[in-house]
């Protein structure tokens, strides 16, 4: 895909170009449920449960998040992900 792309700006509500970049995955919450769950289950002695299994695997493709970047009002805003086993952002 190319970095640079002419698309729709909800915020100037017109088409003008924008800088596309791939959406970085956030850090964890220490306060989710099962972070929560899990900090319980090690402060006990014994078996950890449900959290001893062994995850099932990556899966065959990924979800890409972008984020588009207005090169005119400088403001960005992001698209539903769509699944692709390889992608990358080229010059054009």
């Amino acid at each position: 895909m190319p970095k640079r792309v002419r698309t729709f700006c909800p915020f100037c509500k017109k088409h003008s170009l924008h800088e596309v970049e791939k959406v970085k995955r956030g850090k964890a919450s220490s306060l989710s449920r099962i972070a929560r769950q899990k900090k319980k289950q090690k402060a006990r002695i014994g078996n950890s449960g449900k959290f001893s299994k062994v995850p099932g695997g990556d899966k065959p493709t990924k979800k890409v998040f972008l984020r588009y970047t207005c090169v005119e009002c400088k403001k960005s805003h992001t698209r539903e992900g769509f699944r692709a086993s390889r992608f990358e952002l080229v010059e054009t």
